[in-house]
C-alpha cells in the first residue's frame, strides 16, 4: 500500500464521490459515507506526510516506467501521469484531507434538510480530488486538469442552495473566474510546450532561460492563481462564494483557494526559481499585493451587516499575510545573506499562516453557519444575547476571534509575528501596515461579538438551543487545533512549515527528482 500510496491518496475521494450518489434514498448513509471517505483519506494523507520527511520527495509515476503510444506516423507519445511529492504538497495535502473530514463532519447535521445531498456530497469529494490532484502533481497540464475538476465542483457547491437568487449568482461567478483562471493557465502551458517539448516542472525549470515567451507565460499563470486565491485587485468573487456556500463547504473551499495560492508558490520557487534575479521583481510585487490585500480586505469588513459576509472579507484580508510572508523570501531569493537571516523564516510565517488560517476561518466560518442555522439570518442587527442559547458555539467563536486577530496563545500569533519580524527586516512599512490590519480586524470582530453573543437575548430567540453535536463536535476539533498550534508553535514549524519552506528552495534536490520525466 505504501508504493502506491500517491495513488490512493486520489483513488479514494475519486470512488466515494462516484458511489455517493448510489446512496441517494438514504441521506444518513450518504453523509456517513463521505465522512468515511474523507477520514481514510486523512489517514493516508498523514502516512504520505511521514513517507516524504523520512524519504524526501515521492516520485510516482501512474504505469510503467517508460510507457509511450506509438502513432501510425512512428511518432513516439509518453502516456504516464507523474505525481512529485515535497513536503509542502504533503503539507497541503494533509490540510485538505483534514478540511474535507471536518467539513463533512459539520454536514451532517447542517444540511441535514436539503435536498439533492447525495450530489453534495459526491461534489465534495470532488472538490477533495481536484484540490489533492493540484498539490500533489508534478505535471502543468495536470495541474490544469485538476484546477478544472476543483473549479466546476466548487462553483456547483457554492451554487448548490439554486432556490436562493444569490447562490446561483455567486456559483456562476465563481464558475466564470475560474473558466478564465483556467484559460489562462492553459494559454501559459501551452507557450511553454511550445518553446521546450515537455510538461514537467521539474525539467522545464532547468530549461527556462526567461525570454519574452516565457515572461508572458509567468504573467499569466501569476495572474491566474492571484485571481484564484483572492489576492486583490481580483477578489470580487471571494465575498459572494463564501457567503453562498453551505457552511460545511467552507473548509474545503478555503483549502481549494489556498491550492492555488500553492500554485503560485510553485511556479514561483520550482518553475521560475533559477531565474532569481529577476523573481526578486515578482516578490516584490507579491509583497505589494499581499499589503493591499490585506488592508483592503479588513475595511471592506469593517462595514458589513451580514456576518458570514463578514468573515468573507476577512479571508481575503488574511490571504495578504501569506503574500507578505513568501513575498519577502522571494524577493531576497538571489541574497543568500538575506534569505538565511530573515527570507526563511519570512517565508515559514507565509506557509504556517496557510494552515492557520484555514483552521481558525474555518471555524469562524462553521460559527456564523451555527447562528444562521439557529436563527434563520445572518444580519447582525437582528441577533443578540446568543452566548446563554449557544455557549458551545459563543466559546468556539471566541477562540477563532482571538486567533485572527494575532492574540497569543493562539495559532494566529504565531504565524503572524514571523511575518511581522521578517517584514520590518526588508521594509518597515510592510510590517505596520500588516500590524495596522490586525488591530483592525480584533475591533471588527469585537463588534461581531457584541452584536450576535452579548446583551439580552430577544424574545424571538428563547426557544433557540445550541446546534446538533455533529456541528459541535467540527468546531471544538478546530477550536483545540488553534489553541495546540499557538502554545507549540515549535512543533508544527519543525515537523511541517520549515520541511515544506525548505522543499520550495530547495531547487536541484527538486530538479534531480524530476529527472525521471
Amino acid at each position: 500500500m505504501m508504493e502506491h500510496l500517491p495513488a490512493l491518496m486520489i483513488a479514494v475521494p475519486l470512488f466515494g464521490a462516484f458511489t455517493t450518489p448510489l446512496l441517494k434514498k438514504r441521506y444518513s448513509l450518504a453523509s456517513m459515507w463521505a465522512i468515511i471517505i474523507t477520514a481514510a483519506t486523512l489517514g493516508l494523507s498523514l502516512l504520505l506526510v511521514q513517507e516524504v520527511l523520512s524519504k524526501g520527495i515521492i516520485v510516482y509515476v501512474f504505469g510503467a516506467k517508460n510507457p509511450s503510444l506509438v502513432l501510425p506516423s512512428g511518432y513516439r507519445v509518453p502516456v504516464r501521469i507523474i505525481f512529485e511529492i515535497d513536503a509542502i504538497g504533503a503539507f497541503m495535502a494533509l490540510s485538505a484531507t483534514l478540511m474535507s473530514f471536518i467539513g463533512a463532519l459539520y454536514s451532517y447535521s447542517h444540511v441535514r434538510m436539503e435536498s439533492g445531498l447525495e450530489k453534495y456530497y459526491a461534489l465534495l469529494l470532488l472538490l477533495e480530488v481536484g484540490i489533492l490532484g493540484m498539490v500533489l502533481t508534478g505535471d502543468l497540464f495536470n495541474l490544469f486538469v485538476f484546477l478544472e475538476i476543483a473549479g466546476i465542483a466548487g462553483s456547483a457547491l457554492v451554487g448548490f442552495r439554486n432556490y436562493r437568487g444569490e447562490a446561483s449568482e455567486a456559483g456562476i461567478k465563481y464558475l466564470i473566474v475560474s473558466a478564465v483562471a483556467s484559460l489562462m493557465v492553459l494559454f501559459s502551458i501551452g507557450l511553454l510546450y511550445g518553446q521546450y517539448g515537455n510538461l514537467n516542472i521539474a525539467y522545464l525549470s532547468t530549461q527556462i532561460h526567461f525570454d519574452t515567451v516565457d515572461m508572458i507565460a509567468l504573467g499569466l499563470l501569476f495572474v491566474s492563481f492571484a485571481m484564484k486565491c483572492g489576492s486583490v485587485p481580483m477578489h470580487y468573487w471571494v465575498p459572494d462564494a463564501y457567503t453562498e456556500v453551505p457552511a460545511g463547504i467552507n473548509p474545503t473551499l478555503l483549502v481549494a483557494t489556498y491550492a492555488s495560492l500553492y500554485a503560485l508558490f510553485r511556479v514561483s520557487f520550482s518553475l521560475f526559481g533559477a531565474i532569481t534575479w529577476n523573481m526578486a521583481r515578482v516578490g516584490w510585487i507579491m509583497s505589494i499585493l499581499g499589503v493591499l490585500t490585506m488592508f483592503i480586505g479588513v475595511t471592506m469588513a469593517l462595514v458589513q451587516k451580514d456576518v458570514k459576509r463578514l468573515m468573507s472579507y476577512h479571508a481575503i484580508s488574511q490571504t495578504g499575510y501569506m503574500l507578505l510572508g513568501v513575498g519577502v523570501g522571494l524577493t531576497v531569493l538571489n541574497d543568500p545573506a538575506k534569505l538565511s537571516a530573515f527570507g526563511r523564516t519570512a517565508m515559514a510565517g507565509g506557509i504556517f499562516h496557510i494552515i492557520n488560517h484555514i483552521i481558525y476561518k474555518s471555524l469562524l466560518l462553521m460559527t456564523a453557519g451555527a447562528l444562521f442555522y439557529v436563527t434563520g439570518t445572518r444580519n447582525l442587527n437582528e441577533m443578540g444575547g446568543l452566548a446563554r442559547r449557544m455557549p458551545y458555539t459563543t466559546i468556539a467563536f471566541i477562540v477563532g476571534a482571538a486567533a485572527i486577530s494575532g492574540i497569543p496563545p493562539f495559532n494566529g500569533f504565531a504565524s503572524k509575528f514571523l511575518i511581522y519580524e521578517t517584514s520590518y527586516q526588508l521594509n518597515p512599512l510592510l510590517a505596520v501596515i500588516a500590524m495596522v490590519t490586525s488591530v483592525l480586524t480584533l475591533a471588527s470582530f469585537v463588534k461581531v461579538f457584541a452584536s450576535a453573543f452579548l446583551g439580552p437575548p430577544l424574545e424571538k430567540y428563547n426557544e433557540v438551543r445550541e446546534v446538533p453535536k455533529p456541528m459541535v463536535a467540527a468546531m471544538i476539533i478546530l477550536a483545540v487545533l488553534c489553541i495546540l498550534f499557538g502554545l507549540f508553535p515549535n512543533v508544527v514549524l519543525k515537523n511541517l512549515i520549515y520541511p515544506a519552506v525548505d522543499a520550495l528552495l530547495k531547487l536541484a534536490q527538486y530538479q534531480s527528482w524530476g529527472g525521471l520525466a
